[in-house]
């Protein structure tokens, strides 16, 4: 999305009451905003936002003395989870300039901040989807988890653009109705173990407020992951109404029909009564709903390949079955009472992929490929020259000296990782973050482990670990340094095989790497000292 091109004076700057009324427009969260960076209206100088640490650093190579620039994700924050600030939403109202990854990479309120609060006149960029102009590289989202049962999450497909939806509007999910023996519910576990939960049957589903507690809530075009439970074996049926909501202010838009979906729980889903159905018992199902045409269904692929692999389905003409081999314990916890008491047994169909995931068929993780930033350079050099002609010839003069230093981290991280035995190159991390630099650089995907969070990990899935480990005589499994603390089980499966543990760096910074140079420069000296001999 592409605002106005020219940069406002400061006496075009929101006054603080309309600042106010702004911060208001989206939700924002008091904590963890005392020492970080302010923009501001008189310094002078271009004020550039980006959303994440990787982005601002980017920024300040090109932008130099002529800009400020601060991120709304904190180093070591997490762009997929984070939750924006006051400060951040105060931030946004003074920049003059906003960059986000984009590609639905950054948790949905990040991008909601950025479009409720920049002024009129501020120019914003998406860089993955316009960076291919600058000869940037997509790949598509892989997903082959192995599970043992259907990884079951929920898709708004399509972009809704003729009701007037933007990237900041959201899909409704609603649960209206269920039937069956027992409860169901759907929730994410977050990064650090916490669980919002989007639909819950014990308590009932409540018209009277618009089903609030019980509806999820999406961005056009993407999906997210989901734990299943059920509590009880047998049928069961779950209603979904969906709409969309174009802005804050608008009357939500009926998406069709509601639509019907059932379950067979520990039970022969012929037991289900549907004639023909078409039974889901592995591979990657979404229940969606199509925004440009108003219907929900199913969207299926049995082999986890990808959006290219997926089928459409009619709800009413499939059975997602729920095996004996899905029975679990409800683990220990607060934020697991709501199933019920720790150790009753449920039907768990699993989130499989950690934390808080929303996103969409593009892999988001371009900069992991330093070609990719090399075309995420040029297109800010050109922003920052729209907003700001007066320092044309510094953002040029700064842009060619940084894509000189960037062309030899790229030589130096493809020689780097080219001295690793070529039967060596496996990369087996916790996060499906590193595509980009496999496909770059001659690196293998051997597997991203992401257990189950909300169940101790089963002794199927470290066996599976464990032969990975053994049949491809991996020498080294790789963490991030801030999902370190929730790599249990690849740190204990690791140390089982004697296989070492080293640290990549993903998504963010930290005092080790605070440059994106020093980052990848540090991921190449990292595969290379793990891996070789």
């Amino acid at each position: 999305m592409k605002r106005a091109s020219h940069r406002p004076s400061a006496s075009s700057r929101p006054r603080p009451a309309a600042v106010l009324a702004l911060l208001c427009a989206v939700p924002v969260v008091l904590s963890g905003c005392v020492s970080r960076p302010l923009l501001a209206a008189d310094s002078g100088r271009l004020q550039v936002i980006t959303t994440t640490g990787i982005l601002r650093d980017l920024v300040s190579h090109v932008g130099g003395d002529a800009v400020d620039v601060v991120s709304v994700v904190p180093d070591s924050g997490d762009p997929h989870s984070y939750e924006p600030t006051l400060r951040d939403a105060r931030n946004t109202v003074y920049a003059d300039v906003a960059f986000s990854n984009y590609a639905l990479l950054e948790e949905h309120n990040v991008i909601k901040t950025l479009d409720a609060n920049l002024g009129p006149d501020a120019i914003e960029v998406s860089l993955a989807e316009e960076a291919v102009k600058y000869a940037a590289e997509l790949i598509p989202l892989v997903e082959n988890v192995n599970l043992d049962t259907v990884w079951l999450g929920m898709r708004a497909e399509g972009q809704g653009r003729e009701l007037g939806a933007t990237r900041a509007s959201e899909v409704l999910l609603k649960a209206t109705a269920a039937t069956g023996p027992g409860d169901v519910f759907a929730y994410l576990t977050g990064s650090i173990g916490d669980t919002d939960v989007y639909f819950d049957s014990s308590d009932g589903f409540d018209a009277s407020d618009g089903y609030a507690k019980d509806t999820a809530t999406l961005p056009a075009d993407a999906h997210t992951h989901l734990s299943w439970a059920f509590t009880e074996p047998g049928v069961y049926t779950l209603t979904l109404q969906a709409q969309l909501q174009v802005d804050d202010t608008s009357r939500p838009v009926d998406l069709g029909e509601p639509a019907t979906y059932t379950f067979a729980v520990g039970v022969n889903p012929a037991e289900a009564g549907v004639a023909g159905a078409a039974v889901l018992g592995e591979g990657h199902a979404d229940l969606t709903v199509d925004v440009d045409r108003r219907a929900m269904g199913v969207q299926y692929d049995p082999s986890g390949g990808g959006e290219h692999a997926q089928q459409w389905l009619a709800a009413d003409r499939v059975v997602i079955d729920v095996p004996n081999k899905a029975i679990t314990e409800i683990p220990a916890g607060r934020q697991f009472s709501f199933i019920g008491r720790a150790g009753d047994r449920v039907y768990q169909l699993a989130q499989a992929v950690l934390g808080k995931h929303v996103h969409g068929e593009i892999d988001p993780h371009l900069w992991q490929n330093v070609r990719n930033a090399m075309a995420y350079v040029k297109l800010i050099r050109d922003t920052l020259t729209r907003a700001d002609p007066s320092h044309a010839a510094e953002f040029r003069a700064n842009a060619e000296a940084y894509l000189a230093e960037l062309e030899r981290t790229d030589d130096y991280v493809r020689s780097t990782i080219a001295r690793i035995p070529e039967a060596n190159r496996y990369l087996v991390t916790t996060h499906d973050a590193f595509g980009y630099l496999a496909e770059a650089y001659g690196v293998e995907i051997a597997g991203f482990v992401t257990p189950n969070p909300a169940t101790e990990p089963s002794l199927a899935d470290r066996r599976k670990l464990s032969q990975t480990l053994r049949s491809l005589r991996v020498k080294a499994v790789f963490l991030e340094p801030n999902l370190r603390s929730r790599a249990s089980t690849l740190t204990e499966v690791a140390g089982e095989q004697g296989v070492q543990v080293c640290s990549i760096y993903g998504d963010t910074f930290d005092d080790q790497a605070r440059r994106y140079i020093d980052m990848m420069r540090f991921n190449a000296d990292s595969l290379r000292r793990c891996l070789s001999p």
